[in-house]
This record gives C-alpha cells, structure tokens and sequence, in this order.
C-alpha cells in the first residue's frame, strides 16, 4: 500500500483546491480561444465574406481558384519544399550518423556549429547567398558554370532553406540515431551480417520515425517561411509572399484569408501525420539495453569527419560572409572594415529602437511564455478534475505547431482590428507581439514542461493533499525546483525565437514597436543590403550572448536546486 493510500483524503480541503485548480485552468484556456482559437475562425470568416461584409460562400474560393497567378504560387510553394525535404532530411541523417555512429573528434564543436543558423534570422541566409552568388556576388561566376541564370528565385531560396531547416532537421535525427541497442549490433555481427545489411535491417527501421517527423518538420518549415522567399525570391512567388502582397500591398483581405487557409493546410496535414506516426512508434530500447559505442573505422571516420567539415564549413562560410559584408566599406568596390553599415542602420534607419523594441518582447516572451506553459502544464498533469476542460485544453496547447507564423498574424489582424473588439487597443502594441510569440510557439514549450513534470512520482501531490498542503505550496516548494532546469530551457527557447520571428509580427508592428528582425526587411527593400546584414549579426550576437546567460543561469540553478541528484 502507498503512504498516500494509508492517509486520510480531507474533502473540504481537497475540493477547494480542485476548484482553484480548474479555475486556473479556465484561465489557460481562456488566454488560448481569445489569443489562438479567435484569430484563426477571423480567417475563416473573412474568407467566406465579401469586401462589404456580406457572406460570399465559396465565391473567394473559386475565384482563387481561377487565378493562374495565384495556382503558379502554390505550385512553387509545393515543389520547393518538396525538393528542400528531399535533400535536407538526408544530408542531416548522414550528419547525425557521423556524430553517433564515427568515432571522430570534435563532435560537441560540430554539433554546436549546426546550431549557429538558429541565433539568427532565417534572412541572414538569404543576405549571405546574395553577397555569394548574387549580381555582384563574389562567386557570381560559379553559378554560370553550373548552369544558373542567377541566384534570385528557386535556387536562392532553395539554398537558403537548406541552412535553415538543416538544425531543425538533424536535431530530430540525433534524437532518433541516439537511441541504439548495441546487443543488436552485436547479435547481427555473430550472424555475419554486412554493414549495409545491418543499415538496412536495424538502423534504419530504428530511426524511419525520426526520419518522417524530419520530412514534416522540414516541409512545414519551408512552405511556411516568409523572410527568405521575400529576400532573394525575386519573382519567383510563393503562397507566403502571396498573403503579405495581397493583404498588405492590395488590402485584400478576402483573398489573402483564402491563401492563409491554403498555407494552414499543408502544416496542419503534416503536423496530422508526424502526430500518427508518433503514436505509432514503439521503444526501441529495453531496460536491459546496452548503450551503442561505435568502433574505431579509419576510412568510415575520415569520410563522416570530412563531410562533417563541409557541412560546418558550408554554414560557417554563410555566417562569415554576412559579418564580412556587415563591415565591407562599399561592395564589392571598397572592402576594407569599417562600421559604416552599422552607424546607418543604428542611427539614420533606428535600428537601434528596434533593437531594444525586439529585446523588450524577447524578455516579456520569455518571462511570461514560461510562466503561462509551466503553469499550464502543471496544472494539466499534477492535478483532477473536469475532463472536458482539459480536453479541450490539450487539443488547444498542441494546435500552435500547426499554425504558422504568417496564419497566426493575418488572424490578428482580422480578430484585434476588428470594429468594437474590446481588445482592439492591444493592436500595434509591443504587448500583442509578444502575446502573439507566446502562442506562435507554445507547443514546443508545452512539450518540454510536460516532460519534465512526467519525471516526477505523482505521489508528491497524493501526499501533499493528504497532509492538507494546498496543491499550490506543492508546486512552489517541490515541482518548481525540481524542474527549474526545463524553465530555464524554455525561457531560453522563447528569447531566441523572439528575436529571430518575422512572420509571426509582419502584418502587427508600428513604426513605434517595429523589431530588429522586420528592420532587416525594411532595409532590404530599401536597398541597404549592408546595413541589413549588420543588423541580421547584431541579432545572431544578441542571441548567442543570451544562449551564454542562459547556460550561466542553468549552471546556477543546477547548483542550488539540484543536490538532491549529488551523493
């Protein structure tokens, strides 16, 4: 019998504290339809609504149906992403496999080298093609050789995916290729089984699940993604640049909503299909597993440590490019360092208060994004009662990832613009792009909290309860501490995406709250490509002084909350 079965239950006690806890609940919820839920039925309706209001049906959807410009977009929306998934998810399996099955060296500095891109804006990909390949690039002329007109179009935006997803992509696959029995290894060399055989029949099966949730994340990433088609697509449209063109530009509302709900669709399919698989997946490991150690190879370990050079060469040689070009006087005229590109944009296009404007919705990101998804998720996890809430609650956490950033902000737009909306006046503000970030990217928060509080024994709240200690007091004095290291990890994954998120904020921003990220655009259409790029290495410095903070932070609280895992 459990201590918690051998003490009384008080009831009294016991049913106050459901009710504050459902009501906390509630509110979670709450937050969720108003900031998640609303905006998205906004689309909906604008999208079965004529320009006067009144209701339009499927109108808006045949007449997109029926423009060959729009149909050419979603084409190339489709074949793009399609093409960087078939190169992306293996070029990042045979990364992750070089990092767990070689024995090569340095594999903590390579991995931390596949993380660069995501400190900064996807844009900095795209600014670095141009300066590589672009009218003026520096290797304008390989592109000749091989057969490409010009960087601008599918090729730029194709590479710039690439550099990306490619973290994203290889974060999964490490995760998947991680997990190995090595008795099975072991098993299939007393067989006599060949190396390709024991790819073939243990590895791969092994890691089929990383590589599909690879292919969706990696798809929905890129047909999603706004800032690298509208920096280097040229002409070459998408369904991404299509909403921004179409509502910004002609103020077509009705037909931007139906392209939204066309972009909602294929990320809502994928994240449907990764979320099927996942259910599907069996453990690859026992209790009685045997972590895998790979043996030295000589020629296997010289060709993962060369292709892991080239990869890390290949995305060092973008990050360099931009801080080359950041401080190159006049390209490609006058290259020698000055800060010229950084006073321009810093002073004379207020790079600077968008700075801080981008710093100030990181922080409230971070702060409040923490506190809303653990408190949530402890709230769903350490406490009972009405199941119906949280149903309806889980459904809600879990539907962020998919939605993408540009859906989210056009449902904005339609929800917190709209006449007599008692919340209109949050609109423009620096505190519905954070709220808008926030929900933007609450799943994977969600995910991480949860499984930080699935690692503790549910009988700390039984007893609690039966030695009358409120629910509350139990989460301040033994949850909390215990997972401070899952908070900090959250708070430090909503800083970097708040810094770095364009499409989430595009159509929201004043000139007042305008972020560092949107500046980059700004000056990009202006033609300040340099100043663009000083600014796209200011925000990858930022981020990675932050990730440091974070990591001195994590040492903190591992020192003074975690003892318990010391002798």
């Amino acid at each position: 019998m459990s201590l918690a079965a051998a003490l009384p239950a008080p009831p009294l006690r016991r049913a106050a504290g459901e009710r504050l806890a459902q009501a906390l609940l509630a509110l979670v919820a709450l937050f969720l339809l108003v900031f998640l839920a609303a905006p998205l039925l906004s689309i909906l309706g604008q999208s079965l609504q004529t320009s006067d209001g009144s209701f339009a049906g499927s109108a808006n959807f045949i007449a997109y149906a029926r423009t060959p410009a729009l149909l050419t977009s979603l084409w190339h929306s489709l074949w793009v992403s399609a093409l960087v998934t078939a190169i992306c998810v293996p070029a990042a399996f045979v990364f992750a496999y070089a990092l767990t099955r070689s024995s090569i060296r340095g594999k903590a500095l390579a991995r931390a080298v596949t993380l660069v891109p995501l400190l900064a804006p996807s844009l900095l990909a795209a600014i670095s093609l141009i300066y590589w390949f672009g009218n003026q690039g520096l290797l304008k002329g390989w592109l000749t050789a091989l057969g490409v007109a010009q960087i601008y179009g599918a090729p730029g935006i194709v590479l710039g995916e690439l550099f990306s997803t490619f973290p994203h992509a290889l974060m999964i696959l490490v995760t998947a290729l991680a997990g190995a029995d090595a008795r099975l290894y072991e098993a299939a060399d007393a067989l006599g089984a060949s190396a390709r055989r024991k790819f073939l029949t243990i590895t791969l099966p092994g890691a089929r699940y990383g590589l599909i949730s690879a292919a969706m994340v990696t798809f929905t990433l890129v047909i999603t993604d706004f800032g690298i088609p509208k920096v280097i697509g040229g002409d070459f449209n998408v369904l991404a640049t299509d909403v921004f063109k179409l509502v910004i530009g002609q103020q077509d509302f009705q037909r931007g909503a139906v392209v939204a709900l066309l972009l909602l669709a294929p990320a809502a399919l994928s994240f449907g299909v990764d979320r099927l698989v996942n259910r599907r997946q069996t453990a690859m490991l026992s209790a009685r597993a045997v972590p895998y150690r790979p043996r030295p190879a000589p020629l296997f370990d010289a060709l993962m440590a060369l292709y892991v050079l080239l990869v890390c060469g290949l995305i060092l040689a973008l990050l360099g490019m931009a801080v080359f070009a950041s401080f190159a006087s006049f390209w490609p005229y006058q290259l020698q360092p000055s800060l010229r590109h950084y006073r321009l944009g810093m002073v004379d296009a207020e790079v600077g208060s968008a700075m801080l404007n981008s710093l100030r919705m990181a922080a409230a990101t971070a702060i409040s994004g923490t506190l809303l998804v653990f408190g949530g998720a402890y709230l769903l996890e350490k406490t009972s009662g009405a199941a119906a809430l949280r149903g309806a609650l889980r459904l809600l956490a879990f539907l962020p990832m998919a939605v993408p950033g540009l859906v989210l902000g056009l449902g904005y737009i339609f929800f917190f613009n709209a006449p007599g909306n008692p919340l209109g006046g949050l609109y423009h503000s620096l505190t519905l792009l954070a709220l808008c970030t926030i929900v933007h990217f609450y799943t994977t928060g969600q995910l991480t909290a949860v499984t930080a509080l699935k690692g503790l024994d549910p009988e700390f709240e039984a007893v609690s309860a039966s030695l009358k200690v409120p629910f509350y007091a139990t989460f301040w004095r033994v949850s909390l501490p215990i997972c401070t290291p899952a908070l900090v990890d959250i708070a430090r994954y909503f800083f970097i995406n708040a810094m770095t998120t364009v499409s989430a904020v595009v159509f929201l921003y004043s000139p007042e709250t305008k972020p560092a990220a949107i500046a980059i655009l700004n000056l990009d259409e202006a033609g300040e490509m340099g100043a663009a790029a000083a600014c796209a290495v200011l925000i990858a410095a930022v981020n990675g002084l932050a990730v440091l903070l974070f990591m001195a932070l994590a040492a903190l609280v591992e020192r003074r909350t975690q003892a318990w895992k010391r002798a």
